[in-house]
């Protein structure tokens, strides 16, 4: 009995611990806030769809991973805290197969400068370095504005480019190179500039940022040239990976955007917590008015439930959005629902004429398989609506499927050590007026 309320102690107290976390985290310079989504912090959501088809099917999400990283890099620039920028493709139950990029920009006011930013075609270009005309900047740098000469050779004259091993000089057998070929236009056009150019240095931009600075050694009338210089594997596939989305015609569409204000996500913000502040208030009178002791217990138990997910949310990080929280309170009823079937499974036990100590036993090991069922049929639909779904649907899907997991683990074990810790009581009367339920036994 000492070990059973030793361990309902423990818990009790681990659940202030948690609480006592989430509650003083909640400051202005803390290391773990909320992460609240566009809809509750306000700002731009945008939605790009993009035009896949002339790329083989089998480099379609790298190539959707290397647009990704552009926009983030432009993102990065227009100075946007936080940007959220992913790439998700259409429900398969949506009847249309499409890549999308989804963009969003909390506390951008100014929608169109972040479309014009964000929308622009990535740009592939070749330009020669002009080391007498060049300007050195002010932080000490090159200007590259003034310092590269436009050669005209850009990513539309790219066919594709490739990692390779084994063609680097100076012995290096294993050194990975960067193999670009050219189409047939960009090949004749390649071949005049490396004959021009012999010994001078082509910097290869995107979006006008230097990638890669290769030195001319020879005429290559081919149309296909190695690019090497001490390269890693991670640093040649980086470069291969821009090259090819450089060279990729694959457009982005606007497709629709939304903008939130900052007021309307905090109102929707405060309603919702409002909300769960309410229903959580009701769920735990019912319980009390209705299971009595048990039912005191189980708010315990709810508290703790609802101090641990709050904590995971600050920890894991979870973006929480609306439909976030939703899945959250759904979750806190699938804890309450648990609860339930365990108090009305030992109510029976009792109506038995079983000891108290044998109808709580009794109580969870007929309530664990219906708990268990419940649960796992829960966790399976999470895990669907997670996989096929998007972002939004992405969002709920988690939250109410880490809910339910843990609304699992803590009515079987944080209840149950609870009632455990109760003790044995051989007086009916006792037992029928703070164990029963609001019906009479």
């Amino acid at each position: 009995m000492w070990k059973a309320r030793l361990i309902a102690l423990i818990l009790f107290i681990c659940g202030l611990g948690v609480g006592f976390f989430v509650y003083s985290s909640e400051t202005s310079v803390s290391r773990f806030p909320f992460k609240l989504g566009l809809d509750l912090a306000g700002g731009t959501h945008l939605v790009y769809s993009v035009d896949t088809t002339e790329v083989a099917p089998g480099e379609v999400a790298d190539s959707m991973s290397a647009l990704r990283d552009v926009v983030e890099r432009r993102v990065n620039l227009f100075g946007v805290a936080e940007p959220i920028v992913q790439t998700e493709k259409s429900g398969v139950f949506s009847g249309v197969e499409e890549e999308r990029l989804i963009v969003e920009l909390p506390g951008v006011t100014n929608t169109e400068e972040a479309i014009a930013l964000i929308g622009k075609t990535p740009t592939l270009e070749f330009k020669l370095l002009k080391t007498e005309q060049g300007e050195i900047s002010e932080d000490g740098s090159l200007d590259i504005n003034t310092s590269y000469e436009d050669l005209g050779l850009t990513g539309r004259y790219l066919k594709r480019a490739a990692l390779e091993f084994g063609q680097g000089g100076g012995g290096l057998s294993n050194e990975p190179v960067v193999v670009v070929t050219f189409n047939d236009e960009g090949k004749d056009l390649f071949a005049s500039i490396t004959r021009e150019h012999v010994g001078e240095i082509v910097g290869i931009f995107l979006d006008g940022q230097l990638m890669s600075s290769p030195v001319v050694r020879e005429e290559i009338p081919d149309g296909t040239a190695v690019i090497s210089g001490n390269f890693t594997p991670d640093e040649a596939r980086e470069l291969v990976k821009n090259l090819n989305y450089g060279a990729l015609p694959m457009p982005i569409a606007l497709q629709s955007t939304q903008t939130i204000g900052a007021s309307l996500g905090s109102t929707a913000l405060e309603h919702g917590v409002l909300a769960g502040i309410l229903g959580l208030l009701l769920v735990a009178a019912f319980l009390i008015v209705w299971y009595r002791i048990p039912g005191i217990l189980g708010v315990i138990s709810l508290g703790i439930y609802v101090a641990v997910m709050l904590s995971l949310f600050k920890l894991i990080p979870i973006t929480l959005t609306a439909a976030g929280v939703a899945g959250f309170i759904l979750s806190i009823g699938m804890a309450v629902d648990a609860n339930i079937l365990i108090f009305e499974r030992m109510r029976e036990s009792l109506k038995e004429g079983k000891e108290f100590h044998s109808a709580v036993k009794e109580g969870f090991d007929r309530a664990w398989r219906a708990i268990r069922d419940g649960n796992i049929s829960s966790i399976i639909t999470a895990t669907i609506l997670f996989w096929f779904g998007t972002s939004l649907v992405q969002g709920f899907a988690l939250t109410f499927g880490i809910g339910v997991m843990v609304s699992m683990l803590t009515a079987i074990m944080v209840s149950r050590s609870f009632l455990s810790a109760l003790g044995n009581y051989s007086n009916r009367r006792l037992t029928r007026l703070f164990f029963g339920s609001g019906t009479m036994m």
